[in-house]
């Protein structure tokens, strides 16, 4: 397996006035880290940018494991839903101008119209099911996999996932397994990831302190699950993510791709990088 960083985890260091989106490729590769993760933001307007990130990675040794964009195609206007795939394939032309080898694109956040009905996660495939595969058809013809991820509370189940995937039902069109996202919807991450393993493409490494709903509202930097638990960005190996077990699972279901560090912890962001990265490196082996 091979380690990499996500811009996101880099907090307020992404700004320009610090490291800036060219910058953490050299702070990566001083870290010791084989790879960066772009989340897709202001940066991508820049002239040249997906150029001068592929040559700066370049220059350094370093690769650009995968492009992380935001999604929604969860749209009842044919007009709204055709508009939603062209931008979608154009991040996908960003990817591929960045040097990276896969995107992970959101799917949809949920319904929102207040319907009481036709508003399960089989009614929502039924409609993103077949834009998807449009997008990772062009995506194929770039040389960029595109990935769903257990995020956003909606599409975040490791059964609802992997129906979506199987639905779908392209080879170019898999998972981007987040170790720590299961626990946003309530579920034990070791099993989840041991169900999400063979489809996995790209895998986030990311932890959490964990409190019963059962006990008071922590306080500031904690956030509730779907269920009502709380939960708390935590360094890797510090939290209640298992990390160290899922990433054995990986490893038993042939998985030797990207590890990325996705740190959302309250500690300094370059500590919570740092550190996390010692013990992914120590779980890996």
């Amino acid at each position: 397996m091979k380690t990499s960083v996500t811009s996101y985890s880099f907090g307020g260091y992404f700004s320009e006035e610090k490291l800036g989106y060219l910058g953490i490729i050299d702070k990566a590769k001083e870290m010791g880290f084989d790879g960066v993760e772009y989340v897709d933001g202001g940066y991508m307007s820049k002239p040249d940018a997906a150029q001068r990130i592929r040559e700066r990675a370049g220059e350094l040794g370093i690769e650009i494991a995968a492009l992380a964009v935001g999604a929604n195609f969860l749209q009842t206007d044919p007009a709204k839903l055709k508009d939603e795939v062209a931008r979608v394939c154009g991040m996908v032309d960003f990817a591929a101008a960045m040097g990276a080898k896969a995107m992970r694109h959101d799917v949809a956040g949920g319904f929102h119209d207040g319907r009481k009905h036709s508003r399960g996660y089989d009614n929502a495939i039924a409609i993103v099911a077949d834009p998807i595969r449009e997008v990772t058809k062009y995506a194929e013809q770039k040389g960029v996999k595109t990935m769903t991820e257990n995020h956003g509370f909606f599409s975040q189940d490791a059964a609802r996932v992997e129906k979506l995937i199987n639905t779908v039902a392209h080879d170019n069109f898999g998972a981007l397994v987040d170790l720590g996202n299961f626990m946003c919807a309530d579920e034990d991450p070791t099993l989840s990831v041991s169900i999400m393993a063979p489809y996995a493409f790209h895998v986030h490494a990311k932890d959490f302190h964990y409190k019963s709903g059962m006990d008071v509202n922590p306080g500031a930097g904690w956030f509730q699950t779907r269920a009502g638990n709380y939960l708390r960005g935590a360094i890797i190996g510090h939290g209640e993510a298992k990390i160290y077990q899922s990433i054995q699972t990986l490893k038993k279901n042939g998985y030797d791709g990207f590890v990325t560090v996705e740190f959302e912890g309250m500690e300094d962001n370059l500590t919570g990088i740092s550190l996390g990265l010692a013990n992914l490196k120590r779980f890996i082996g």
